[in-house]
């Protein structure tokens, strides 16, 4: 017989692995906050999604989300995980609850600008780059306490923490090294104990869990491979 429902399975798997995760890492479960990557998913399916108790959802391309968000409930907390240009900034400030992607001095400074234009207070998080590569995203390890401090003093933006991407690569250790290296930048935060760690998707969460993450962006694990690219 076929299964019924294969969303509320790997729903259920998925936290099962986490639970486990944190149990070999002394951590609560409670503590971790799961964003689930609806790239390409369609909005019957994260409305299934949402009615096993997710409210976190995110999305690369404001494009496909403006098309999505009008038709799920107000209460879904959509974050902005793709790369974000400085001319699209008007059309993800003040829809997405918090854009995680935030990686260079003039898209901080577009942000700013349009929050402060829409009287608001725009919640971000500095994307760290943890490994090279040509389609690497992300403020380069050096520069990110900088970018961090100028975050700091826009005050019509929100600085919530810090998110990275892992090498995708089938080796431990790198993935341990970059986790670390993103938790390193993360203590350095004021009031870090208060912001989130984004890092982590289907592939590498459990290490990421193991490294300190409270935010994870799971797409696969949780939707299927319709949705390799995004988690």
């Amino acid at each position: 017989m076929a299964n019924a429902n294969p969303l509320s399975e790997r729903w259920h798997a998925l936290q099962e692995r986490i639970a486990r995760a944190c149990a070999q890492s002394g951590r609560d479960p409670q503590s971790l906050r799961i964003v689930a990557v609806s790239k390409g998913v369609p909005p019957e399916r994260i409305q299934h999604a949402y009615a096993l108790g997710i409210r976190d959802f995110g999305e690369n391309y404001w494009q496909e989300a403006r098309e999505k968000i009008p038709l799920l409930p107000d209460d879904i907390r959509w974050h902005f995980i793709g790369h974000l240009q400085t001319n699209k900034v008007k059309y993800v400030v003040g829809r997405f609850a918090l854009i995680q992607s935030v990686d260079r001095a003039e898209l901080l400074q577009e942000i700013q600008q349009r929050a402060l234009k829409l009287g608001i207070v725009q919640p971000v998080l500095i994307e760290v780059r943890l490994s090279e590569g040509p389609t690497r995203a992300g403020a380069p390890v050096a520069q990110t306490p900088a970018l961090v401090e100028q975050a700091l003093q826009m005050p019509n933006i929100a600085l919530q923490g810090l998110m990275g991407l892992a090498p995708y690569t089938e080796q431990e250790a790198p993935i341990r090294r970059a986790f670390q290296t993103l938790r390193a930048l993360f203590e350095q935060l004021p009031e870090a104990n208060r912001l989130w760690l984004s890092m982590g998707m289907s592939h590498d969460f459990e290490i990421a869990v193991q490294e300190g993450a409270t935010m994870l962006r799971i797409g696969t694990a949780l939707f299927g491979e319709r949705n390799e690219q995004g988690g």
